[in-house]
């Protein structure tokens, strides 16, 4: 029997830590969103779920440096991290309150992501035992009460519990809509991390496989506020005018965090201010836009080696994939996606954006928890075990009630 439709508002702040990103997602109710998606050529699910309207808000700037000082620190005041908590969960709920007036749309159900502190998914030994673990602020119960709906945060604990590595999980949002019988695509996000989907042509969902390929607009940034005092590189027009260095390129991607085989997951503890400390060093005294340049070769670099190493080589066909699939705000540096579609292309490999098939790139981590939170809504597992390392499908989250 059809439920009746709800709209879910999805919350999502990166590891740029650049603020808050809102997606209202209308679902029409289906019981199960995948067998609604069907067609006979395997499209996307347009009558299953359907963008309402997405929407950005930055954070205030004392805000961002407090969270960016809050990321993977080796110190902090738990006061201070207490405030921040629920200082976070206002700056959701106001950001959902101001994105149904913009769209004239009430929500029924939150997914918030919330904003990434810490993430530890491989377990390491702490107090006498090992442990793996997550963190993810912005207190869900203040959302809930502001915005009189409940909601579902803290997503990545239940599949780390269930023996996963907490991430990556927007892969079952991008099996559910990049899926197609003839066409093997790599859905390709690229945010503060980059990471990967790897969906064969026609495969069931357990054949999807899904990791971080390393850093994705994260040391750009950094590098463009260190040398440029601006908070991105705008269009990639810095990286533009600039010339990779090659041997620091060869130098980084031997670290071992690129060698080490999926599934595995990155964050700030991989390529936060440390990492980005040792690149400035290794570039030396090299011209600034040389620097960046080098950056958002990185970026393109680790994808690109991703790809040809992990990806292609586990296709069941010779060149199944087809298309890679852009989004997040790498989708708008225009010299990293050149840089990309010019190393993809002897691979046999075209790079698209996420926009062409309906789902905007800067809106579909947001729709990602909006779908995440709806199938948790309805006591579904919405993790994907292949992705992310689980032992078993997992119902993600924690339900605060209004």
């Amino acid at each position: 029997m059809r439920k009746k439709p709800m709209v879910v508002a999805g919350v999502m702040s990166g590891t740029s830590a650049d603020g808050i990103n809102v997606a209202l997602v209308k679902f029409d109710g289906s019981r199960n969103l995948f067998s609604a998606s069907e067609t006979p050529a395997g499209a996307r699910p347009r009558h299953a779920l359907s963008l309402v309207g997405q929407a950005e808000y930055a954070y205030p700037p004392k805000v961002r440096n407090a969270v960016l000082s809050a990321m993977n620190a080796s110190r902090a005041s738990v006061a201070d991290l207490s405030r921040l908590n629920f200082l976070l969960g206002e700056l959701y709920a106001e950001a959902v309150l101001e994105t149904q007036r913009k769209f004239r749309t009430e929500v029924n159900l939150v997914g918030c992501h919330g904003q990434t502190l810490y993430h530890q998914g491989d377990a390491k030994v702490f107090l006498g035992r090992k442990v793996s673990t997550t963190w993810q602020t912005g207190e869900g119960s203040i959302i809930a009460a502001r915005l009189g709906a409940p909601v579902i945060s803290d997503f990545r604990p239940a599949d780390m519990a269930a023996g996963g590595k907490g991430a990556p999980l927007v892969p079952f949002l991008d099996y559910l809509w990049f899926r197609d019988h003839h066409i093997g695509r790599i859905v390709q996000n690229i945010g503060g991390i980059a990471n990967l989907t790897a969906i064969p042509a026609g495969a069931r969902a357990e054949r999807v496989f899904a990791f971080d390929t390393g850093p994705g607009n994260m040391v750009i940034d950094a590098v463009m506020q260190k040398r440029f005092g601006k908070a991105f590189d705008s269009d990639g027009k810095q990286a533009a005018s600039g010339t990779p260095n090659e041997p620091i390129l060869q130098r980084l991607l031997s670290r071992q965090f690129f060698r080490a085989k999926p599934p595995k997951t990155a964050g700030r503890e991989e390529f936060g201010r440390e990492f980005v400390a040792q690149f400035l060093q290794l570039c030396g005294r090299a011209r600034k836009h040389d620097v960046v340049a080098t950056a958002t070769a990185l970026t393109a670099r680790s994808i690109t080696d991703a790809v040809q190493r992990y990806v292609i080589p586990a296709a069941r066909r010779r060149n199944s994939f087809r298309e890679l699939v852009i989004s997040g705000g790498g989708a708008r540096n225009a010299t990293l996606v050149a840089m990309l579609a010019e190393q993809l292309a002897p691979l046999g490999i075209v790079v698209r954006f996420s926009d062409e098939f309906g789902l905007p790139s800067e809106a579909k981590e947001a729709v990602a928890f909006a779908v995440l939170a709806y199938e948790t809504w309805n006591r579904r597992p919405s993790n994907v075990p292949s992705a992310t390392g689980a032992a078993r499908p997992a119902v993600l989250g924690k339900i605060s009630y209004a």
